[in-house]
């Protein structure tokens, strides 16, 4: 009885040994990885990874720190605009959380570009790019841990609310500085001061209605065209699917747009404007009769024609509308 009883201890003390064992060894493991990734993360915020550095310090476990990974295709043969521009605002973001007082090692941004992780993209069953995924510190990822692009657009502030809502961390966007848009600024206030100072025995200009008339339509335009829209989301400016190289400039989806979208629907809607003006000059006008009769087809050409396409774009992005006009 005795010598059972020691036989079992001694197989427990073996197993307990072994145990503690592949804990430390876990550990270590552990220890080693995020002391790479932090290592890494501190020469670049956004860590550059190919398969083999995926595998190890993403899927592999140990690990209790979540990644973020941009998947992207920035070769120039790849003709990925889009990329570039969401490479950007994934830059910022990254940026913002390394350099900010809540920096941890929990949290760590990643990319995985097609022509150094193919393997990556094929293990994913991924087609398209950019695309950004969450791998959890836990568990597998989820699909609320990708990324909706196509409707909230890849700025950096979209981006940073997303990764809120998978990880807790907030990420307060601080951009580098961009002196753009008051350079511009001052250049046109200077230029409309100079013009101003050089017809100052003049100013009738001022109370001109047609240019008060024509400011306000191209006002009208830019604003009905979509671009607060694309001022607040950020959306890319159009899509190219990595796999066909076919390039998307109009957005399926009544949720979502491209910046393209909006420049077509923009000069789409000044020509059916420009139709109504040519109709309403042909009516009122003094001129021969035969150059009013011309104004009046082009004005009317222009508005069916233009119209038509509206109502294209429209249908193709409300699934099911039952009207068309020329064309479906």
């Amino acid at each position: 009885m005795f010598g059972k009883l020691s036989i079992s201890l001694f197989v427990l003390i073996i197993f307990y040994h072994d145990l503690s064992d592949a804990q430390k060894k876990k550990e270590t493991l552990l220890s080693e990885k995020v002391t790479q990734m932090m290592e890494w993360a501190s020469k670049r915020s956004v860590i550059r990874m190919n398969g083999d550095k995926f595998r190890r310090f993403v899927k592999a476990p140990p690990r209790n720190y979540s990644v973020l990974i941009m998947f992207t295709a920035l070769q120039p043969q790849r003709q990925c605009g889009v990329c570039r521009q969401a490479d950007e605002e994934f830059q910022v973001l990254a940026n913002s959380w390394r350099y900010s007082s809540a920096f941890t090692n929990k949290v760590f941004f990643a990319s995985v570009d097609f022509d150094e992780g193919s393997d990556v993209f094929q293990m994913l069953n991924m087609n398209s790019a950019p695309t950004f995924l969450h791998f959890p510190s836990k568990g597998k990822p989820r699909k609320s841990d990708t990324y909706e692009l196509q409707v909230r657009g890849f700025a950096a502030e979209q981006l940073a609310r997303w990764v809120a809502d998978r990880t807790d961390v907030q990420i307060r966007i601080i951009r580098p500085p961009n002196y753009a848009g008051p350079l511009l600024l001052g250049f046109l206030l200077a230029a409309i001061g100079g013009l101003a100072y050089l017809r100052r025995h003049n100013l009738e200009f001022l109370f001109n209605k047609s240019v008060w008339a024509f400011s306000a339509l191209c006002f009208v335009l830019i604003m009905t065209s979509g671009q607060m829209w694309n001022h607040i989301r950020g959306p890319p400016y159009a899509h190219k699917n990595p796999s066909t190289g076919q390039v998307s400039y109009i957005h399926g989806s009544s949720q979502a747009q491209f910046v393209a979208e909006t420049h077509i629907v923009l000069l789409f809607n000044a020509a059916v404007t420009m139709g109504m003006v040519l109709l309403c000059e042909a009516a009122t006008s003094d001129m021969d009769i035969g150059k009013r009769k011309i104004m009046c087809v082009a004005g009317i050409g222009l508005v069916m024609l233009f119209f038509s396409w509206l109502l294209s774009i429209f249908r193709a992005k409300y699934h099911g509308y039952p009207y068309s006009f020329l064309m479906s």
